[in-house]
């Protein structure tokens, strides 16, 4: 089996909200965070004949950059072959018990209370904002009849701030994010956020969805 481009990038992505991942036989690959406050689920090309536990992802990621093309044996036990040329690698699997997994059931919104799209140019441009003026609070705020995305302090009333308008609404509402939280590939994503804290990014540019938790001091009407 070789790994495609957009497989490789979802599972680097996945590396950063988890550094550890179950894969399931199957076609799918999921994640979630230590702290349960991101969760990701995406579709592949490749289809896995087992279930198997990688511990370290990143270090299992940079060891198949060793090789130009790999090819991943994963018929043996406890462990996968990776083959190019003359080349051998043999990386053994985790203990999934060691492992933080996502539930098996599927994840879904408890209420669906605003909706809209956000572009690649303006998430780059949000995160930039956020990285250069040292903001650690993501909102999607919601008054005078516009949604807009707000990267600030909320802590500090001086604080720089950087937004772009998204949308537009009759309702008034602050959902709450942490920058941090914000973990997704580059790519233009359909977003719906339940005033229920939870919130879900459908990437268009991928068969790719992440359920991100709010703060707990969100508002919403």
């Amino acid at each position: 089996m070789k790994l495609s481009d957009n497989t490789l990038t979802i599972l680097k992505n996945f590396a950063s909200i988890n550094n550890s991942i179950l894969v399931k036989k199957g076609n799918q690959l999921r994640t979630i965070s230590v702290a349960k406050n991101i969760l990701a689920e995406a579709q592949i090309v490749e289809e896995f004949s087992r279930d198997f536990a990688i511990y370290d992802l990143n270090q299992f990621l940079n060891g198949l950059g060793l090789h130009q093309n790999p090819d991943l044996d994963f018929e043996n036990n406890g462990h996968v072959l990776i083959r190019e040329g003359k080349s051998r690698t043999k990386y053994f699997f985790a203990d999934p018990n060691v492992i933080v997994t996502p539930p098996d059931k599927e994840i879904t919104l408890p209420s669906e209370d605003v909706s809209f799209e956000l572009s690649t140019s303006q998430l780059d441009k949000l995160l930039k904002a956020a990285a250069i003026y040292q903001l650690p609070d993501l909102a999607v705020v919601g008054g005078d009849g516009v949604v807009k995305i707000v990267v600030r302090d909320k802590k500090n009333d001086t604080s720089n701030d950087f937004s772009v308008v998204v949308g537009e609404t009759e309702s008034v509402f602050s959902f709450n994010f942490k920058v941090e939280n914000i973990k997704i590939v580059p790519g233009t994503y359909d977003v719906v956020v339940s005033q229920k804290l939870l919130s879900r990014f459908t990437c268009r540019d991928y068969d790719l969805k992440y359920f991100i938790a709010l703060e707990p001091d969100s508002t919403f009407g």
